[in-house]
């Protein structure tokens, strides 16, 4: 299970990086719409505090803080190191109790969280897709069998 929740880490990660470079062509600077700098800043902010409650640290961001784009590399490269690190080093069936963003009580197992993070991310690099053909900028293909190509 660990291999391949980091091979699916690994994919995220390489397609998160495509998005930003894009984010941060100078070309599209102007044309890369605010909703999709939202959902990029989205995707990269909820990694970040799956990981915190995964760790049991203080959540310090709000899922849609907006980030500017040359902040994204960077949150994104320390989302993925700090993904990596819990896979590597926590037991994947210990079960996390923490809070939603209303402040509601769960509890989930460490793997379905990080599978959680990878799903999320996948939803919302489709919504980037359908933003960006709707803006006129190429989509990132980002199927995970391309990937695997």
């Amino acid at each position: 299970m660990k291999e391949f929740l980091k091979e699916l880490f690994e994919y995220s990660h390489h397609f998160n990086i495509i998005l930003i470079n894009k984010f941060n062509d100078g070309d599209l600077e102007h044309v890369i719409s605010e909703r999709s700098e939202n959902l990029m800043s989205h995707i990269l902010n909820a990694q970040k505090i799956w990981n915190s409650r995964i760790r049991g640290d203080e959540i310090k961001t709000d899922v849609w803080k907006k980030h500017g784009k040359k902040e994204l590399e960077a949150l994104e490269n320390r989302n993925y190191e700090n993904s990596m690190e819990i896979l590597k080093n926590d037991d994947l069936e210990r079960v996390v109790v923490y809070q939603n963003s209303k402040g509601v009580s769960y509890k989930n197992r460490v793997r379905d969280i990080l599978f959680h993070i990878i799903n999320h991310s996948t939803y919302h690099r489709g919504q980037l897709a359908t933003d960006f053909r709707n803006d006129g900028i190429d989509p990132v293909v980002s199927d995970y069998i391309f990937y695997k190509r």
